[in-house]
């Protein structure tokens, strides 16, 4: 069986943490290395007691440039969950070293989504604001509802996430937004309202909207709501465990690397690609 050789950078975090677990348990995936930040506490641990496995003689370092160098000939898929700057980073490695990028941060600035746009010409990349299959599903089901209802119905997307995230409206409120804003032919930059906060004024038609909430240890929870004079229709997403975005991410490397056969063509694919949606 052709394995899919797997890079996991940022091991010391939660999500970091569950990929490890996921790639060690899949029989056609091979863990060939894990990364972490100078400093991090995990670094020099072993990967697989990292995450609270049998030990897996992969040590965490700090280095992505020498584990690609290691890989070469793997065709290996890094995939990354880490932070803009340190993913961008990564994106750079990836495309001099040869290898497929998997990324599922968020928050990236306009020009760095640019300059990840223009690394892609020569690097193999799936970008997803959320690596799940049932967001994946959801983003097509809010843009074929956009589509078909007039702008005298009103969206609103509203996330939810637990308190240590720093980035809002998060990258799947907006992967969903995108997906509005496509189904009603507008751009969603023109036509999204952010916050509301004192005498705002009536709502201006055609606008989408969102709503953040910080707390606890959720998850991830995402409504598009389509509110209309006398109906409403809601689109809902749970995600009760980090699971579900590590198993999407994983799917996604796969998909890149043609399940271990070599790498697909260098682009900037979704994860409408990998579930060809």
């Amino acid at each position: 069986m052709a394995t899919t050789s797997i890079l996991i950078t940022g091991a010391g975090g939660r999500m970091g943490q569950t990929l490890i677990a996921i790639a060690l348990e899949a029989d056609d995936l091979a863990l060939a290395g894990t990364i972490d930040r100078e400093g991090s506490p995990a670094l020099g641990k072993d990967a697989g007691t990292l995450c609270g496995r049998d030990k897996a003689q992969i040590i965490v370092s700090s280095c992505l440039r020498e584990s690609l160098a290691s890989t070469a000939g793997q065709n290996p898929i890094v995939i990354d969950f880490t932070a803009p700057g340190a993913s961008l980073d990564h994106a750079r490695l990836c495309a001099e070293h040869g290898a497929g990028l998997v990324l599922g941060t968020t928050g990236f600035t306009d020009e760095q989504d640019a300059e990840l746009i223009a690394l892609s010409k020569n690097l193999p990349m799936v970008k997803a604001g959320n690596m799940s299959t049932g967001v994946t599903l959801l983003s097509a089901l809010v843009e074929q509802v956009a589509a078909r209802l007039d702008d005298s119905f009103d969206i609103e997307i509203t996330e939810s996430h637990h308190r240590h995230k720093v980035d809002a409206p998060s990258g799947t409120a907006l992967l969903l937004g995108e997906a509005a804003a496509t189904g009603r032919n507008i751009s969603l930059k023109d036509n999204s309202q952010r916050a509301r906060d004192g005498i705002t004024g009536a709502r201006q038609p055609g606008t989408i909207g969102f709503q953040a909430i910080r707390g606890g240890a959720i998850i991830g929870d995402h409504d598009v709501l389509f509110a209309g004079e006398s109906e409403t229709i809601t689109l809902s997403h749970r995600a009760l465990n980090r699971g579900v975005f590590a198993h999407g991410a994983m799917r996604a490397a796969r998909w890149l690397s043609q399940n271990g056969t070599g790498l697909r063509d260098a682009g900037h694919y979704s994860m409408k690609s990998v579930l060809n949606l």
